[in-house]
């Protein structure tokens, strides 16, 4: 998976990572890391019609919008986030590991654009036992289309990643 990072010669750092604090909110609180600084890659699938996927990056302190700006980009009438299985599937990783690195080419990579505003991030290093700490404009490197508000941040209830019942 980190071939792709090593090929473009931009500097990173792996941080080894427990699986059991694989989990954004888990790995911050862990290991001391800001919310502001990680970057989760969440697969979104199709649903009518199926078969359109793509890789989203965002910030954990923000919300993946699903609902319009990613069912607008692929085109769809629905869709939602990826299964476990699914992803495992499109990417050969697993969820809480999933890195941008790597990916196959016809799987779009959509990066929000608040990820690329600071000089690092931490994103997953490609299983639940590494994270990666890389400038994040290497995302654009490696193919990825910046996307204004592809996320919204999180409201102050919020508590925290994923609301995976809110497909549409």
């Amino acid at each position: 998976m980190l071939t792709a990072l090593s090929a473009t010669t931009i500097p990173y750092e792996e941080i080894a990572c427990d699986p059991n604090f694989a989990d954004t909110a888990e790995f911050c609180a862990h290991y001391g890391y800001s919310t502001q600084r990680t970057a989760n890659t969440i697969i979104v699938a199709s649903r009518k019609p199926e078969g359109r996927n793509a890789a989203c990056v965002l910030l954990a302190t923000t919300r993946l919008d699903v609902n319009k700006v990613v069912r607008s980009m692929l085109g769809v009438r629905k869709v939602s986030f990826a299964t476990s299985d699914l992803t495992s599937e499109l990417t050969g990783m697993a969820m809480g590991g999933v890195t941008p690195f790597g990916l196959p080419k016809n799987l779009p990579l959509w990066i929000d654009s608040r990820v690329v505003k600071p000089n690092w991030i931490i994103l997953g290093g490609g299983s639940r036992s590494l994270k990666i700490k890389v400038d994040p404009a290497v995302l654009i490197t490696i193919g990825g289309k910046v996307v204004q508000d592809l996320a919204n941040p999180m409201k102050s209830t919020d508590t925290g990643g994923l609301d995976r019942s809110s497909t549409q």
